[in-house]
């Protein structure tokens, strides 16, 4: 039987997927890795990291399935990223990593100056944020010269995993929209003049389309990962868009809704729409749009809790916070834990938690973070309707949709209902029906269908709406001493750890 591999490179773990001719998951498997936090603001991880997990999961599938053949490779991976390499592809430092990584604050404002706000939304589709790509090349450039000057091609995780995979160099479309300001959103080209003053000796990478196929496996790659030589890999792409695919989530008035480490919003549009607080992206394919929301955390804060909590089962934790029930007895998280990317654009807004008693519970707690990031959801939905998109349909994905309690939340608190599709496999799912488009024509709602539809529960529309206004209220009220309290917690990293010189890989 002939089958497609998909691979996608994550902010906590890299998953693969073999998958058949209708859809059908044969086999699956994960690595967990962990990010690098330097200094507060930093996040960052090694990319040879990427290419051992690619391996790693690659032999594993493949022995797994000795029955079948892996006709085509489908990738993707977190982004947008800013991997810095010598002109053959050896890293000169570890990627910097996605909106989570807040480090470019002063090089933002500088661009802001030099090319104002509204050329850059005018000509790139969104404004500068910790998202952006060209700010991070400016910090490079301002903070690390010798590495900048060395610098000669420009990756992310997908289009490291297809040099490695074929030895070709290129970027998709869509992740070189996010690349702001480098790329022309009305060109679908870069911008030579911003791209020679932000990247300057760096060689800009061709552009595809996250289907096309970018080469074939070489013989090396061929020797390392068990595949055969001479299969085609696809460009691939960033793996929220990926994940938006693997549900079909990419027709004018859909929205997918990413729940991971970091929680992710894609609606696709029948025009181009801009706004200042979120994020305007051309898509998977040829001619769409999209209109893009994420925070900086969701999975992240639940897995902290868990570890405070010392370890317990998430099935328990889910258990308790259910049993807490919708307001968690009085609680109220902002879930600003590594500040917060749409749609206030606030590196260095933080956490908070709210109406703390004895009495309060790990239920309560764990309860609060849901309907923490269920808040900031409705705060980009009505972001989105507000700058004019039509939300006809909303469709879940990722690993925090197993089980009921958050997807509930999420609906309860928002007011939408979210299609579950049969397989919530994500991004490595999206990837593998990449690759099997460049076979033949797979229809993603025959490989997908939507298997059950949460609905939101009528019996507690009151008491969310009052806590939203307060979930609002409470950020407005108190971000000028997260503002202060960020200040002093770079001092104190500074004072304690001075910043890190040298980068293994």
């Amino acid at each position: 039987m002939s089958v497609v591999l998909g691979v996608d490179i994550g902010t906590s773990s890299s998953q693969g997927a073999l998958v058949g001719p209708e859809g059908e998951l044969l086999a699956t498997a994960t690595r967990l890795h962990q990010i690098r936090r330097p200094q507060p603001g930093h996040v960052e991880m090694a990319a040879d990291i990427w290419w051992a997990e690619f391996v790693d999961l690659s032999r594993e599938l493949v022995a797994a399935r000795p029955d079948v053949r892996v006709e085509a490779v489908g990738v993707s991976g977190m982004g947008p990223c800013t991997l810095l390499t010598d002109d053959v592809g050896s890293p000169l430092r570890p990627a910097i990593l996605y909106g989570v990584d807040t480090r470019a604050g002063k090089q933002i404002d500088a661009l802001n100056d030099r090319y104002t706000p509204q050329a850059i939304v005018a000509r790139c589709g969104s404004a500068l944020s910790s998202q952006a790509v060209g700010p991070k090349l400016a910090w490079v450039a301002d903070n690390e010269p010798e590495v900048f000057a060395a610098a000669r091609r420009l990756f992310m995780p997908s289009s490291w995993l297809v040099y490695r995979l074929t030895g070709e160099y290129v970027l998709d479309h869509h992740s070189a929209s996010q690349s702001t300001p480098l790329y022309d959103t009305h060109a679908r080209a870069w911008y030579g003049p911003w791209w020679q003053d932000l990247a300057g000796q760096v060689r800009p990478p061709p552009l595809m389309w996250p289907g096309d196929v970018a080469g074939t496996v070489s013989a090396s790659a061929a020797s390392e990962t068990c595949l055969s030589e001479g299969i085609p890999v696809i460009t691939g792409s960033v793996d929220a868009w990926a994940e938006a695919l693997s549900v079909g989530a990419f027709r004018p008035g859909d929205l997918m809704l990413m729940y991971g480490t970091t929680m992710f919003l894609i609606c696709t549009l029948d025009s181009t729409i801009t706004s200042p607080t979120l994020w305007s992206t051309v898509g998977i394919y040829p001619g769409t749009r999209c209109l893009a929301a994420g925070l900086a955390t969701s999975g992240a804060i639940t897995e902290w809790l868990r570890d405070l909590f010392g370890s317990v089962d998430f099935g328990d934790l889910l258990e308790e916070a259910d049993r807490s029930g919708p307001g968690a007895h009085g609680l109220l998280m902002l879930p600003y834990f590594a500040g917060e990317r749409t749609p206030i654009f606030d590196p260095d807004a933080r956490g908070i938690l709210a109406g703390l008693t004895l009495s309060h519970t790990r239920g309560d707690v764990y309860r609060a973070a849901l309907e923490a990031t269920a808040m900031a959801v409705r705060h980009n939905l009505e972001a989105m309707t507000d700058a004019g998109a039509r939300i006809d349909r909303v469709v879940a994905v990722g690993g925090g949709t197993r089980g009921t309690v958050w997807t509930q939340i999420v609906s309860d608190v928002t007011g939408r209902s979210q299609q579950m599709p049969t397989h919530t496999a994500g991004a490595s799912y999206g990837s593998a029906f990449l690759a099997a488009s460049a076979l033949g024509t797979p229809d993603i709602d025959s490989w997908n269908p939507v298997a059950s539809t949460v609905q939101p529960r009528s019996e507690t529309e009151q008491d969310y709406q009052a806590l939203y206004r307060l979930y609002r209220d409470l950020h407005r009220a108190t971000a000028g001493i997260a503002h202060a309290l960020a200040d002093r917690q770079r001092d104190s990293h500074l004072a304690d750890c001075p910043r890190q010189k040298e980068y293994p890989t």
